[in-house]
């Protein structure tokens, strides 16, 4: 299984460093190579490895002496009993991981933040869904009811005109359409002197005052005996 690749940061002038140049002058650039070798290890490891000298010289293909010297005689490293460590890897790793933990929380918050106006957006969607929703069962129902009033009403004239105005009633207007409007035809049975639907309902005719026709009487012939 390949792990993860990280790097680390080499300063470019780090073989001026007086510890890196009393090791370059016992060992050359072996124990300079011997040296980036074990930094690599430390941070493939948390910064401690032990002190197995042997491991660490056959895993280098190197004399074990060569491993003991680059690591206890250049204060180059730092030895607790049966580890060692570097003070220059533990700080670049404590920097790296506070990166790490930050980039870790930018992501969350932004990531709670696209999940909050995802939400907010989904909330606005089902509101527009439900208002939709009520537009529409509205204007079926107001459909329906032109139809019965169209239906009802029989003189089937300018139909366009009348739906456009029927649809602009209140509730309680339709209401007492509905209410009043068998008498307003048994007033006007005669569809030739019957008013269009349009004329009706600009005319509020449901509000008229139907009254009965009043009775001619018949004049009645005298008897005489």
């Amino acid at each position: 299984m390949v792990k993860d690749t990280f790097y680390f940061s080499h300063d470019y002038n780090a073989r001026n460093d007086p510890k890196i140049k009393r090791l370059l002058a016992k060992h050359g650039m072996v124990g300079l190579g011997v040296f980036w070798a074990i930094i690599e290890d430390l941070y493939n490891n948390a910064n401690a490895l032990p002190t197995d000298y042997d491991s660490i010289a056959f895993d280098l293909r190197t004399d074990k002496s060569i491993i003991e010297s680059v690591i206890k005689d250049f204060d180059l490293f730092i030895i607790d009993q049966s580890d060692f460590g570097s003070i220059s890897v533990e700080r670049r790793l404590n920097e790296r991981n506070a990166k790490s933990e930050k980039a870790r929380n930018s992501a969350f918050i932004r990531w709670s933040k696209l999940k909050t106006d995802a939400n907010a957006l989904q909330t606005h969607s089902d509101r527009n869904a439900i208002k939709e929703s009520i537009v529409k069962e509205s204007k079926e129902k107001d459909n329906g009811e032109f139809l019965k009033f169209w239906d009802l009403y029989g003189k089937k004239e300018k139909r366009a005109d009348a739906k456009k105005r029927f649809e602009k009633l209140k509730p309680e207007e339709v209401q007492e359409i509905f209410k009043t409007l068998p008498a307003f035809l048994q007033a006007h049975k005669e569809l030739q002197f019957r008013p269009y639907p349009i004329t009706y309902l600009n005319q509020r005719r449901w509000e008229d005052e139907l009254k009965p026709a009043k009775k001619i009487p018949q004049p009645q012939e005298d008897n005489q005996w």
